[in-house]
């Protein structure tokens, strides 16, 4: 959690000075921060962590789900080190490389997709990774209907061939090795030896469960699996632990002291000061991951298209990413820059008068009845904070009252699908590196809404939503120009959601720590055995 104060422009209102509790971005699914009073359990005596611990500060609980199929949320942090996937994304190369496959080929047009396993590789169960492991991990996944599972929608059939290889045939062409790198529901595992209680892990990864306890400050610690395929050095971490710790200003202090090394987001003065001070390090990053601001379509005053019209108007864009401070930057449509689907001119811009109009239209405004809404958030998450003052204060002028409720990610989500508010804020990132996971899940018709918390249903928009995986696989130009009329459709027409700015990752370590790469594709991941102390 992060408590600082900030100046930022509020439209033609002047200079407000703000107050508020925060969290880091990029948590569950659109969740902020969800603090809570904890019973400390000491930091290691000294002060300092033992140099072959390495110590990560997460703002919020780290496990809700301890299922490899099912697992759709924080724990993405301490799972990616858990278990491995046939190939991992590269933000460099934009590309998969390998990982548990040691190379694949394509044929049939994109329908038929052959993976090479990596041999001598074993679970932490004991068992051996072979392609009938590779076979049922991937089936389990399918069948369990979970979490991202739907990124194997395209297989129609998984055969082995031989104990090294793996086939998929799909039902239409699809980009397999991205979706093998998936950061949810594309981990193979033991499928024998899952414990979905966190007991033990049954993965290929070079870490496993050292310790749980749910609530606790030190939350989870993870220790080295010996007979990791990749083998290990001595300068390597051998130990992690999840120190979890609400307070922003207060992990700022212990990654000074040395008591963490990894603090996965600051506020702007922070960061600023960890720039400049001695025993640390920063890293900055563009993300993957923007804010969502998703309005009711389906039932009170905004299912009238000119109220969510005009309420996508008074949003306050550039006075929100001046006050982010570098941490945010303006968005343009709804996918990210990176990613096939990014549109460069479909930038929102603030017309108080045009929202007016609109609020005119449908009977309210400055001189009709007020109009009063509900709108949740991310508790202690300051962007968040940032955005529903501002709006607040436009909206005021509108005569429009604007009645937020900060909440915890569970609770906000359980309203959210009983569709008890107006207005539903979080943040979203991608499963893989592609931009189909914003309009699958986010805006394709559900009649029991999960993360489509527009209630958008829309049928030509679910057909346009359907066509997305093979165009992307067989013409890009196709899937690009598919996009850009989903998001015209979507943001313009149905005015289903405002998209004010995409994160910006700012990070800070401790200066040993070497070999810290921050990867979009897997959103405050940690790659532990990646590092060097």
């Amino acid at each position: 959690m992060r408590w600082h104060k900030r100046l930022f422009v509020a439209g033609v209102a002047g200079v407000l000075a703000l107050t508020a509790s925060a969290c880091a971005g990029g948590q569950v699914r659109g969740a902020g921060g969800t603090p809570q009073p904890r019973a400390s359990t000491g930091a290691p005596a000294g002060g300092q962590v033992n140099d072959s611990t390495f110590v990560y500060a997460p703002n919020h609980d780290v496990v809700t789900d301890w299922d490899p199929a099912t697992s759709y949320s924080n724990e993405i942090i301490a799972l990616s080190n858990i278990y491995e996937g046939l190939t991992r994304y590269d933000s460099k190369t934009k590309q998969a490389r390998p990982l548990l496959a040691t190379s694949w080929e394509s044929s049939d047009g994109g329908k038929k997709w052959t993976f090479t396993l990596r041999q001598g590789v074993k679970f932490h169960s004991g068992a051996t990774m072979d392609s009938e492991a590779v076979k049922k991990a991937v089936q389990r996944n399918i069948d369990k209907k979970g979490g991202a599972a739907y990124i194997w929608d395209p297989v129609k059939k998984i055969e082995t061939p031989d104990p090294n290889t793996v086939e998929f045939t799909l039902k239409y062409p699809a980009p397999l090795d991205l979706v093998a790198a998936s950061g949810y529901a594309a981990w193979i595992y033991d499928v024998d030896a899952v414990d979905t209680d966190g007991k033990k892990t049954a993965g290929t990864g070079p870490y496993t469960v050292d310790s749980w306890q749910k609530g606790k400050e030190n939350e989870l610690t993870l220790k080295a699996f010996e007979d990791y395929w990749g083998g290990w050095k001595p300068e390597q971490y051998k130990k992690v632990t999840f120190r979890v710790t609400p307070e922003v200003t207060t992990a700022w202090q212990l990654l000074q002291r040395g008591e963490v090394n990894f603090v996965d987001r600051l506020n702007p003065q922070l960061f600023d000061q960890a720039r400049e001070t001695r025993g640390v390090q920063v890293s900055e990053a563009q993300s993957f991951q923007n804010l969502l601001v998703l309005f009711n379509t389906a039932e009170g005053p905004l299912k009238d298209v000119r109220i969510r019209q005009a309420l996508q108007l008074a949003i306050d864009y550039d006075g929100l990413v001046a006050a982010l401070e570098g941490s945010g930057h303006r968005a343009s449509g709804l996918v990210p820059p990176g990613l096939l689907g990014h549109a460069e001119n479909m930038q929102p811009k603030q017309d108080l008068a045009k929202a007016q109009q609109l609020l005119t239209e449908a009977g309210y405004g400055p001189d009709n009845p007020e109009l009063k809404l509900t709108l949740t958030y991310g508790i202690g998450d300051d962007d968040q904070k940032l955005l529903v003052t501002l709006l607040s204060s436009a909206l005021k002028n509108l005569n429009v009252t604007l009645q937020a409720k900060p909440m915890n990610w569970s609770a906000q989500w359980d309203l959210g699908k009983k569709r008890g508010q107006d207005i539903f804020v979080m943040y979203w990132y991608p499963d893989y590196p592609d931009a189909y996971s914003w309009f699958l899940n986010v805006f394709r018709s559900n009649d029991k809404p999960q993360f489509n918390l527009s209630y958008l249903k829309n049928d030509e928009i679910d057909g346009l939503i359907d066509k997305l995986p093979e165009l992307t696989a067989t013409d890009k130009s196709a899937a690009m120009d598919t996009y850009e009329e989903l998001q015209r459709k979507i943001i313009q027409e149905e005015a289903a959601v405002a998209v004010p700015y995409v994160q910006t990752y700012q990070r800070a370590l401790t200066s040993d720590v070497q070999g810290y790469v921050d990867n979009p594709a897997y959103p405050n991941v940690v790659f532990f055995y990646d590092l060097k102390r």
